[in-house]
């Protein structure tokens, strides 16, 4: 016990005196008539305080609500706390070290990229972004992408608060009924907003924790399948592109040209591809707008948490305390996600591979270990899916490269890359079932179209009261 704080009067650790110090410290200026009318009532404040599991240190309680105050604080209206979202990102790219890069590493980079270019014209219709290439520490990488988390993370943010306050609203209410006047004449706000608040801060620490984890995994702006770059420039972290080079039997420096080729191509995707950005975010929005929440499992998991030991906190928050049910509608829009994602990386790995192998010995290798790597997922990719239950992992990449490699066979390179056109273009999950089938499938389509425009104009021609003939002719029919 902190010697500021007096011991209490008899040997229960817990006396009223004690309890009494606590709720000040809790409620300030309305603590007294708060106790005097809980009294009257008839309610133990310590045995209502000892029964809600708080601390029996008054000076450990002020420290927990000090640090949650400050939580909250900061979050404001956002869904997302994201001055704490910034902050812990920074924090975690920086773990192990974060060195800005010397004038030889940028240049290494940006040459691979500039290399990369140039290989990538023969390889695919689609021409260079309009950004020029960058060679990036992590923690550039952070201040680079975190505005397009913003984007990913705020639908789901407000719909997983909204339902939170939902969910526990009335609960809070009930427990608010024992004080006078309720929560907000005690000096603990609307719980609502007080709901708002912590899961603004929550979400903070889950992106913050799922950012700053990336930034030390990821190669550049495009390799988790998502655009993180409102205006697509190719770049790479010098650090991992290094780190997952040691330990490989191909050189750095074919490490480092096969990466810069994918992470060129897809920025070349996403740059000519209007509808493609937009069509991955709105499905991850539309996945948001379903959100709804365990009450059994967010309780069991409130009543877990120990107020006093933040690290403990921090880690029941991380862990999917607010477990998100999925419902039908938003395994469509996951199975669509899924689609699009293996769509695009697929592509990349075939562009990609392609512009490499006249120059690159190790192409068909670092391919598999790509492959490999985006298919068994990293700490990052779990983070991420315990936040908001999206796994951004191309779960049928090797199939969707066979279909774009079929389409390339048969449509020629700029034939294959006139399908991102439209949406509806696009090879569909039956192409990616049966990629030679794709050609009959679509001549079935058009045939289909064609027989349908012409029973249209028979049934509008009849509905005219008009036949060929007399459409022929100008003659009224009759």
């Amino acid at each position: 016990m902190s010697p500021d704080v007096p011991a209490p009067d008899g040997p229960d650790a817990t006396g009223p005196q004690q309890w009494e110090q606590m709720l000040r410290a809790m409620l300030g200026p309305a603590a007294d008539d708060a106790i005097r009318e809980m009294r009257e009532m008839g309610v133990d404040p310590a045995a209502m305080a000892a029964a809600s599991g708080l601390p029996a240190d008054p000076v450990a309680l002020q420290q927990a609500l000090a640090q949650v105050q400050r939580m909250l604080a900061t979050s404001g209206d956002q869904p997302v706390n994201w001055q704490m979202a910034h902050d812990l990102a920074r924090q975690q790219a920086a773990v192990g070290g974060d060195p800005s890069l010397t004038p030889a590493q940028a240049k290494e980079v940006r040459d691979a990229l500039s290399v990369a270019e140039l290989w990538l014209d023969v390889a695919t219709d689609l021409p260079p972004v309009v950004g020029a290439p960058q060679a990036w520490s992590r923690a550039e990488w952070v201040e680079a992408t975190l505005p397009t988390w913003r984007t990913l993370t705020e639908p789901v943010a407000t719909s997983l608060s909204a339902a939170l306050a939902g969910a526990l609203g009335p609960a809070i209410g009930e427990i608010g009924s024992a004080f006078p006047g309720g929560l907000t004449d005690a000096g603990a706000g609307d719980p609502t907003q007080l709901l708002r608040g912590l899961g603004s801060a929550v979400f903070g620490l889950q992106v913050g924790q799922a950012a700053g984890t990336l930034a030390r995994e990821a190669f550049g702006t495009t390799d988790i399948g998502l655009p993180l770059l409102e205006r697509p420039a190719p770049a790479l972290v010098a650090a991992n592109v290094d780190a997952f080079a040691q330990g490989l039997d191909a050189p750095a420096e074919e490490v480092r040209l096969y990466l810069a080729l994918r992470e060129a191509a897809a920025s070349r995707l996403f740059g000519h591809v209007p509808w493609l950005r937009a069509h991955l975010l709105d499905t991850v929005a539309e996945y948001a707008r379903g959100i709804a929440i365990d009450v059994e499992h967010l309780e069991e998991a409130v009543a877990s948490i120990d107020p006093t030991d933040p690290a403990a906190l921090q880690e029941a928050l991380s862990g999917g305390v607010f477990a998100p049910q999925t419902t039908p509608a938003q395994q469509a829009a996951l199975a669509r996600l899924e689609h699009a994602l293996a769509l695009v990386e697929g592509w990349v790995d075939e562009v990609a591979t392609a512009a490499a192998t006249p120059h690159l010995p190790h192409a068909v290798p670092l391919r598999e270990m790509v492959r490999r790597r985006r298919a068994a997922g990293g700490p990052a990719e779990q983070t991420f899916a315990s936040l908001v239950g999206l796994e951004l992992r191309p779960r049928r990449l090797r199939d969707a490269a066979t279909v774009w490699a079929h389409l390339t066979a048969t449509r020629d390179v700029a034939g294959r890359d006139a399908l991102w056109a439209h949406p509806d273009l696009v090879p569909t999950p039956e192409d990616l079932d049966d990629p030679a089938g794709f050609d009959a499938r679509r001549q079935a389509e058009v045939d289909g179209s064609a027989d349908l425009d012409r029973a249209l104009a028979q049934i509008l021609g009849d509905a005219d009261g008009t036949d060929e003939g007399d459409q022929a002719t100008g003659t009224p029919a009759g």
